[in-house]
């Protein structure tokens, strides 16, 4: 169990590195907006490459993070019922969507997409839009994100299992992105804007009197 947790954190460590920068697509997608709106406007002039590239950044941030996004429990869930079992409850259910749903999902889409990026990128494939982009890339988001979100459902499944046999945490509590120096940081600028406080209440206080 100790290696499988082991494989547990490196594979969260990985996707923490891809969510942290997969950011800087949506930063990438919006400039590229921006300048193809400014170069339109000024000079008349425009293509659809500009268009196409921002919903490949699109569709590659948001593959990219699904791993991530998996990793800090943001999908969407119907706690309704849920969230008034006890925590065993809640983590049986988990390994069981786990084990049943999104493992055999994510083999699905990766055993029928894989022909079809390679396929692509053997014909050179491009856009019917005048101007557009070679497919391939956009397309071999699909494996790489679909494989990081299958990462990450092996890392979450093995986390439940090492919990209900007590060689782990709980894993349904809240994540933190921040290092422990950062947390300690932190907590050292809270503890002192507290005490500033208290100092400010007494100094008033003082004064009054």
């Amino acid at each position: 169990m100790q290696a499988l947790l082991a494989l547990s954190r490196a594979i969260d460590r990985l996707n923490a590195f891809v969510g942290k920068y997969s950011i800087w697509l949506i930063f990438a997608a919006t400039f590229i907006s921006a300048a193809n709106a400014i170069v339109r406007k000024a000079f008349d002039a425009s293509s659809n490459a500009f268009l196409e590239v921002q919903w490949y950044l699109f569709a590659w941030s948001f593959l990219l993070a699904a791993g991530y996004t998996l990793l800090h429990r943001e999908h969407v869930r119907i706690d309704v019922i849920n969230s008034r079992l006890s925590k065993t409850k809640q983590v049986w259910i988990d390994i069981i969507g786990f084990s049943l749903f999104l493992t055999p999902l994510c083999v699905t889409i990766l055993w029928l997409s894989m022909p079809v990026v390679i396929q692509m990128y053997q014909s050179g494939e491009v856009s019917g839009n005048p101007g557009g982009l070679i497919r391939w890339p956009v397309w071999a988001a699909i494996p790489v994100g679909i494989t990081l979100l299958l990462l990450q459902g092996l890392s979450e499944l093995v986390k439940r299992i090492a919990f209900l046999t007590g060689d782990g945490p709980d894993p349904m509590g809240k994540l933190s992105d921040k290092s422990a120096e950062e947390e300690l940081a932190e907590a050292l600028r809270a503890e002192a804007e507290i005490k500033q406080a208290q100092a400010a209440a007494a100094l008033a206080a003082a004064r009054q009197v």
